[in-house]
């Protein structure tokens, strides 16, 4: 959990709402293809459940930084390091807007092409 304080009150942002923010974000880019699981528990969840949009999004931080890892396959053909850069951006004005919170690092982990 992510608790800061301002001058309307006390916020509370958990790391599901914002890997849920993040993937949908992600997921929208051109190119990519889905999600894949990042961490031994994401790919339980995966074998349990129906693809997430949260899948492979690893959140990290607190309330002045966080740092974001994400897993990703992408379309073969793509020029992988244009859409890294695009998604970090991405994902960086996304956060700061919708919660004010500054993204420190995005690490974009290609993990799967698909044709």
């Amino acid at each position: 959990m992510i608790f800061y304080e301002n001058v309307l009150g006390s916020v509370t942002i958990s790391e599901n709402y914002l890997s849920k923010l993040i993937g949908s974000e992600v997921t929208s880019c051109y190119g990519v293809v889905g999600m894949v699981p990042g961490t031994k528990r994401q790919k339980l969840n995966r074998l349990l459940r129906s693809d997430r949009i949260d899948t492979g999004i690893s959140v990290r931080g607190t309330a002045n930084k966080i740092n974001v890892t994400i897993h990703i396959e992408v379309l073969y053909g793509m020029n992988i390091n244009a859409m890294a850069k695009s998604i970090t951006e991405k994902v960086k004005y996304v956060v700061k807007d919708i919660t004010d919170i500054d993204v420190d690092r995005v690490i974009v982990r290609v993990d799967g092409i698909k044709e």
